[in-house]
């Protein structure tokens, strides 16, 4: 906004100078143009750092391997893990946090070898990421980039026939998750489980809202005891909007003693995510 007022100023100073009706329409039409541009900017990812975190993530991998997906021509990385107990019972699509990689050692990466464990096909994808100073709203106009990520992910496991299909996201993945949902509902996902929803950063509150009024399938609001304030303030306006979604499988579950990122507490985190998937009844 402040650009466009800048360049508003500069852009009337120059049609108080020129005198032909003319030259003022055509540089009438300019100003519209570049104000419309400047209320709307360009933002994009930081392909470079998330290309260093890959890098990150093949020099320390021991279970699983990284697999590209295309979305829309832009290929992104993946850590891919078959079932560790031979025929899968189903998948987890799982979105790390904000800045983070797709087998961080703290949450992510444990959680998706657990649950590979636990019998099922994982499947942790490199989400879009930005500089690490970022906060939450540098990260509004990205999360778009998203989508297509997760749509992909989705086509790569129906590819290969596996399902049901739970999607699981924490903190920043779960807005990129939410977003998705809003588009999509629930079409394409037969579970969903939200670790940390709700957190931003002090004075920018959330710009998207919580879309589990339209979601069917159960969902999951796991979060844990010292988690943000931000995340137990929205905790009853998130169970009100799952209550509205209708499925009685659906819980939400304070972790004890966990904080936002479960730091020494991943063993606690699967158990967590795994007692409530063995309670869905898919076997």
């Amino acid at each position: 906004m402040i650009m466009a007022l800048g360049i508003y100023q500069n852009m009337k100073t120059l049609l108080m100078l020129i005198p032909s009706r003319m030259e003022n329409r055509y540089w009438s039409a300019v100003l519209t143009v570049l104000l419309a541009l400047s209320a709307f900017p360009s933002h994009s990812s930081d392909r470079d750092r998330e290309g260093r975190l890959v890098e990150e993530i093949e020099a320390n991998l021991f279970d699983g391997e990284v697999i590209s997906l295309l979305p829309d021509g832009k290929t992104f990385a993946a850590v891919e893990m078959a079932s560790q107990t031979g025929t899968a019972r189903g998948a987890v699509v799982l979105l790390h946090g904000r800045g983070f990689h797709a087998d961080w050692p703290e949450n992510v990466g444990p959680l998706r070898v657990g649950l590979a464990e636990a019998g099922w096909h994982t499947l942790s994808l490199q989400m879009p990421v930005l500089e690490k100073s970022a906060k939450y709203f540098d990260y509004l106009p990205v999360l778009p980039e998203a989508l297509p990520r997760i749509d992909a992910a989705l086509a790569h496991l129906k590819d290969q026939n596996i399902s049901p299909v739970v999607l699981l996201a924490h903190s920043c993945g779960a807005h990129m998750a939410m977003l998705w949902m809003e588009q999509h509902a629930d079409s394409g996902i037969d579970a969903f489980v939200g670790i940390g929803m709700g957190a931003t950063d002090y004075k920018q509150p959330m710009r998207h809202p919580f879309p589990f009024a339209s979601v069917k399938v159960p969902v999951l609001d796991l979060y844990g005891e010292e988690d943000y304030p931000a995340v137990h303030r929205m905790a009853p306006e998130r169970l009100d909007l799952i209550n509205q979604g209708g499925n009685a499988l659906s819980r939400l579950i304070v972790s004890p003693g966990a904080d936002h990122y479960f730091t020494d507490n991943s063993d606690q985190l699967i158990e967590e995510v795994s007692t409530w998937l063995d309670s869905l009844g898919w076997d």
